[in-house]
């Protein structure tokens, strides 16, 4: 049986969809199909029932899928085993310049000491942008702040939000709140403006930029504030507390997105890891319905 047609056939079913999974494999909608089709006359049955708008697994289909998936496994396991797959796997994680700081440090010695041939490319942005290079298939894992339900998006854990100011700071000090803030398209940012503007406070977005850096620095000197999770409060700020008059800004959803077309031990590893580590945060606070993939 073709290994090939058998990861097409698992990506397709986890993808629910034969663009995505072409994405996820670098390959074309018409090669993944033909891939199928070749997977179906081996079979002598039809594994997707295809609408014009979904495509979902045959009873034929979901037989054979736990299948797929073990057979897999044992390949990724044979060539780790016998030394023929390739040296330096690497593994392209997207996140945020805030989650990197908090949870790598914990994670790159743990995974290391495992896996110390495998490779990293760690890509930094706003979680909009990340999602959407993983649905293109240039990223393998990505750690964000769900703004919208995707298929891939596992759900962790939900963070609350706050407001931040730098210590001895007082909000009296200003007429019309100063911001420091992500630019539009930041899940923060929106908060933010919904809770002024559901209290009816005055403010002026003074200093934006996608970099935490060029956001705390300006915090930091007194000179705006800014929306954070309690995790990412920095040196010299504090949290504005609830007796001081700024509105909840409510709580932001984490989830994981990974690559379906990856089941190499090294990058099933560092996933768990990862998504243990961010579950283990003192800030995240469990959701009950995360029951999987979405």
């Amino acid at each position: 049986m073709d290994t090939d047609l058998l990861r097409a056939f698992v990506t397709v079913a986890e993808c629910e969809g034969f663009s995505a999974a072409g994405k996820v494999l670098h390959r074309t909608q018409s090669a993944i199909s033909l891939q199928i089709k070749r997977l179906e006359d081996q079979m002598g049955e039809t594994l997707f029932a295809r609408t014009s708008r979904s495509v979902v697994l045959t009873p034929s289909g979901g037989r054979l899928l736990p299948y797929a998936r073990h057979i897999l496994k044992l390949q990724d396991e044979a060539k780790r085993v016998m030394g023929a797959e390739r040296q330096g796997e690497l593994i392209r994680l997207g996140t945020s310049e805030e989650q990197a700081s908090t949870y790598l440090p914990e994670l790159l010695p743990r995974f290391t000491e495992h896996f110390p041939e495998i490779r990293l490319e760690l890509i930094c942005n706003i979680s909009t942008a990340l999602v959407h290079d993983f649905q293109e298939g240039l990223l393998d894992a990505v750690l964000a702040i769900r703004h919208v339900p995707t298929q891939s998006g596992h759900l962790l854990g939900r963070e609350p939000l706050v407001w931040v100011i730098a210590e001895g700071k007082s909000l009296d000090d200003w007429e019309t709140l100063p911001l420091a803030l992500n630019p539009e398209g930041c899940i923060f940012r929106a908060h933010a403006f919904a809770a002024l503007g559901r209290e009816g406070r005055r403010w002026d977005v003074r200093y934006s930029s996608q970099s935490p850096t060029g956001l705390n620095l300006p915090v930091q000197a007194g000179l705006a504030l800014t929306v954070k999770t309690p995790r990412s409060v920095p040196d010299g700020c504090r949290i504005v507390g609830d007796a001081e008059g700024l509105p909840s800004l409510g709580h932001v959803e984490i989830e994981m997105h990974r690559a379906p077309g990856r089941s190499s031990e090294a990058f099933l590893a560092f996933c768990d890891t990862l998504e243990t580590i961010v579950t283990g945060t003192a800030s995240l606070e469990s959701v009950e319905y995360v029951t999987g993939k979405l």
